[in-house]
């Protein structure tokens, strides 16, 4: 149990609390493979559901439900929180993706929040001598984007809050949080020592994430983030301009300018997330409402599901070779069109409508062969050419529903926190193409609609998603894990409608990958031996490992908000009234 000094005003909400807190313990699976080991089991809640990758901010999500917060509070506390408590990807330096589903105004709605380029960015500025240079993308300064969590989650909470609360009540826990510290653990334990000598390259992060002999903190130690919480401070009192404007503002520049970077105060300033609308599509009579460009994760996402929609997936059979030969083949396609065609959509346009048919999805399912691969290498049917990010969901008794995902790219980002700030930055940048055809760290390929510009969005595989029936959510999900945060959505989505499998056991059921490029299929433990020989007997190239994944969900039925955290992390909480 992790202790925490806190006020006693909040002690004595918390305590108030009725919660069903589930963490998933250790030994159901092999952390680091992915593996899971034994049945899943969903936690069962009547009123609301808050299933996400770091348990305190879980807790907090949920005593905003239970003091008759809605969805959107709750999920914009837990997002404040989890820059304190999940710090390789809860953040307030990098950005994200919400979906929102709200019943009051029987409205969805997306929220881009995504980084955006500074002024100064040119079209070559990752490559040198004319070639592309990760280095420069991924581990330089030049790789932080403008960061948009402040802004998206402040936007989220002022149009489609209960009211109840203001954006100074739900900052509030955070703020307690990293003046008071919390005791290092679970996921945070595992990945600070890794990650150590990657956040060591700076001075202002040692004096953060380092003991006092500059070894990294372990699990028990004490992680007290006091710049955090002053800048925290300045959001509540100021809302989003404590962040983008004015002392926070300037430091933040300041840092990233003397690292090598070219954020400057007016890049910040300049910062505004968007309101979208967002892809429908519809799978077996359910709507699927998912994230539009600059994700990439909708156009992916449902035209791979109007793919599989012309099979009879239930009856091959979850996991068996027939079935997941399919799912290759299908995520191929559809990941070959996002290479070709999608970026942000202020700069180029993408035949999205196009790409969203059922008559397009046909055309591709008839190049399929369901005996043999196809190789990259020959022509698909076409017409033409974050591994550290988490992922939240959030239900409520009213019906409404969030998902969001927001992400720092690599874990703790670049690892630079800004001197004076706390605020630890992204690499994101580097999910634009350096030069057409060339790959980022994730190795996803892109071309001209996805080049560095002055305020452009990269383009980003995040993939929140609400699945309705009859106007009412019943399935709310997303994960973090760079390119393949889209096949891990797509797998929870086609294991629930079309095997009924209960939620818990979709979401820990091991997962596959295949991007386009490279022509290879990614597996995590837990497919039989046999499985994957059928597989490569039919032409498909299997690799491991796939990558970490954390798809935590929420299922609706009439029994109540069956949440499901990802036994993949360890610490992941489904927390409920």
């Amino acid at each position: 149990m992790i202790t925490l000094r806190v006020p006693q005003r909040i002690l004595m909400t918390l305590a108030a609390l009725v919660l069903v807190v589930i963490p998933l313990a250790a030994p159901a699976q092999d952390m680091r493979s992915g593996m899971a080991r034994g049945p899943a089991q969903a936690v069962v809640a009547k009123h609301g559901m808050v299933v996400a990758q770091e348990r305190l901010a879980a807790d907090i999500g949920a005593g905003f439900l239970s003091r008759g917060g809605n969805a959107i509070d709750a999920a914009v506390a837990t997002g404040f929180a989890m820059a304190v408590t999940y710090p390789r990807a809860g953040n307030l330096g990098g950005g994200g993706f919400m979906v929102i589903h709200s019943a009051v105004k029987n409205e969805d709605v997306a929220i881009d929040y995504r980084e955006t380029a500074p002024q100064a960015a040119t079209q070559d500025m990752f490559l040198t001598d004319g070639k592309p240079d990760p280095d420069k993308s991924r581990k330089s300064a030049l790789g932080i984007g403008v960061p948009g969590t402040v802004a998206g989650l402040a936007l989220a909470l002022e149009k489609y809050g209960s009211g109840k609360f203001k954006l100074a009540d739900v900052i509030a826990p955070a703020i307690a949080l990293a003046r008071d510290g919390i005791t290092v653990a679970d996921d945070t334990a595992d990945t600070l020592p890794d990650w150590h000598a990657w956040l060591s390259r700076w001075p202002s992060t040692r004096k953060v994430f380092a003991r006092p002999d500059g070894s990294p903190l372990q699990a028990g130690d004490r992680l007290v983030q006091p710049d955090l919480a002053a800048t925290l401070e300045a959001i509540a009192k100021r809302g989003p301009d404590g962040f983008y404007r004015g002392p926070i503002a300037e430091k933040l520049s300041r840092g990233i300018r003397e690292a090598g970077g070219l954020i400057t105060p007016e890049d910040l300033a300049g910062y505004q997330p968007m309101l979208r609308s967002p892809l429908r599509g519809s799978y077996r009579g359910y709507d699927i409402v998912a994230m539009p460009q600059p994700s990439s994760g909708g156009v992916v996402l449902i035209e791979s599901l109007n793919i599989l929609e012309g099979y009879a997936m239930h009856d091959l059979g979850q996991g068996t070779p027939p079935s997941l030969h399919l799912l290759i083949e299908a995520m191929k396609r559809a990941y070959a069109d996002r290479a070709r065609y999608l970026g942000d959509p202020a700069f180029s346009e993408a035949p999205v409508t196009k790409l969203l048919s059922k008559d397009y999805a046909a055309s591709l399912r008839a190049g399929i062969d369901p005996e043999r691969a196809t190789p990259v290498a020959e022509p698909l049917p076409q017409p033409r050419e974050g591994q550290n990010t988490t992922h939240f969901s959030v239900a409520d008794a009213e019906g409404n529903a969030v998902s969001n995902t927001y992400t720092l790219n690599f874990s703790y980002g670049l690892g630079l926190v800004a001197d004076g700030t706390g605020v630890l930055l992204n690499n994101e940048l580097d999910d634009f193409t350096a030069a057409p055809g060339a790959s980022n760290a994730y190795g996803l390929v892109g071309f001209a609609a996805n080049l560095p510009a002055p305020g452009k969005r990269p383009l980003s595989s995040m993939s929140p998603t609400i699945v309705l029936k009859d106007g009412k959510p019943v399935l709310v999900t997303g994960s973090p894990g760079g390119s393949r945060i889209i096949s891990a959505v797509l797998q929870v989505i086609v294991d629930v409608i079309d095997y009924r499998m209960n939620v818990a056991d979709a979401v820990a059921a091991p997962r596959l990958h295949h991007q386009w490029l490279p022509d290879e299929v990614r597996v995590e433990g837990g497919f039989p031996e046999a499985t994957l020989d059928t597989l490569r007997a039919m032409g498909h190239r299997i690799v491991t490992p796939l990558g970490q994944t954390s798809a935590n969900s929420i299922l609706i039925d009439a029994d109540g908000f069956h949440g499901a955290p990802d036994p993949r992390t360890r610490g992941a909480t489904a927390a409920g009234n």
